[in-house]
């Protein structure tokens, strides 16, 4: 005697099925791409554009991954644009002053790592709110980048930094799209392969729970802010060695773009939910639409508006996702 089968879905039940907000990137990125070919073909599909796409892409990749794991613990961090700015001209004045690359390197990671602490004390700690301690950072560190030079440029002109931070090639390919590819390694095995990826969502999710469970939050928590911070002050470098230079205003328009590229790559805003290949797409896609911008020749001002729209947008879809689970 047959068992009845159960019938399988049709197509349509299928797509009904797909939770479409987890691809809004991906088919937005389609979708602007498509946009700018059809309405700037003779300059946007040109592989040079297309390499400088990502090219400037690669500084906010590499901040945005850092940011997918503060906001994956429910944080926020809003100190990178001045930390990028500072970590390139430490660098600048060490290499000034040492000629040696791997000197100055060390000297602006580290000062990422000390940004990066001083938050994670202040919030894990002393208890204060993310957004109130960084932004309070936010400024002093934007204040010592400018004491630091007295407002002067520091020119970055050792062959060897300017190479390997971003003035270089390797197999044929810009050392940023290297960098790019080395950070989104890392930032994936560390979210999606290691347990301290795991503990970072479960932060996010619930801190009671995490505690109760065996998990480190504050420890968690310090340390999301360090890698945050060391991520910025790594731009700073790539800025430092693409430009050959360092000036305190690096860095100072990125934090919109770097929380737009992580938010609209599907990281919650409320913690527990991030992806670092969504970040990756999220970046190339605001730089995309820089660039396509700067094509149709809008200005500055009229660019701002638009990444805050999308922000906007993002930040509406990551609501409501956050409502319906």
């Amino acid at each position: 005697m047959s068992t009845p089968t159960q019938t399988e879905p049709g197509l349509l039940g299928r797509f009904a099925t797909v939770k479409w907000s987890n691809y809004v990137v991906y088919i937005g990125f389609v979708l602007v791409f498509v946009f700018f070919a059809v309405t700037q073909t003779q300059y946007f599909l040109n592989a040079t554009n297309l390499t400088n796409i990502v090219i400037q892409a690669a500084p906010i990749t590499i901040m945005a991954i850092g940011m997918v794991f503060v906001l994956s613990t429910g944080e926020i961090d809003l100190s990178i644009g001045s930390t990028v700015a500072l970590s390139a001209l430490t660098a600048g004045v060490v290499l000034q002053g040492t000629g040696q690359w791997w000197l100055a390197a060390l000297a602006g990671l580290a000062i990422g790592a000390v940004v990066g602490l001083v938050n994670g004390i202040f919030i894990t700690w002393v208890r204060l709110p993310s957004f109130l301690v960084t932004l309070a950072t936010m400024g002093l560190v934007a204040g010592l980048a400018r004491q630091i030079t007295d407002l002067q440029s520091v020119p970055v002109t050792d062959k060897v930094f300017v190479w390997i931070f971003g003035g270089g090639n390797l197999l044929g390919l810009p050392i940023m799209v290297w960098w790019t590819a080395a950070a989104v390694l890392v930032g994936w095995h560390l979210l999606r392969q290691r347990r301290y990826g795991a503990h970072v969502l479960a932060v996010g999710n619930s801190a009671a729970a995490s505690r109760v469970s065996g998990i480190k939050v504050n420890r968690v928590r310090l340390m999301v802010f360090v890698g945050s911070a060391m991520t910025a002050a790594l731009a700073g470098l790539l800025y430092a060695g693409r430009l050959q230079g360092a000036r305190y205003t690096l860095g100072e328009t990125d934090l919109m773009t770097v929380i737009a590229a992580a938010i609209v790559g599907g990281t919650s805003l409320f913690g527990g939910k991030g992806t670092v290949i969504g970040a990756l797409i999220g970046s190339l896609l605001m730089s995309m639409i820089n660039n396509g911008l700067i094509l149709s020749g809008l200005n500055v001002s009229q660019q701002m508006i638009v990444r805050g729209a999308i922000i906007l947008i993002a930040v509406s879809f990551s609501l409501r996702g956050k409502k319906n689970s």
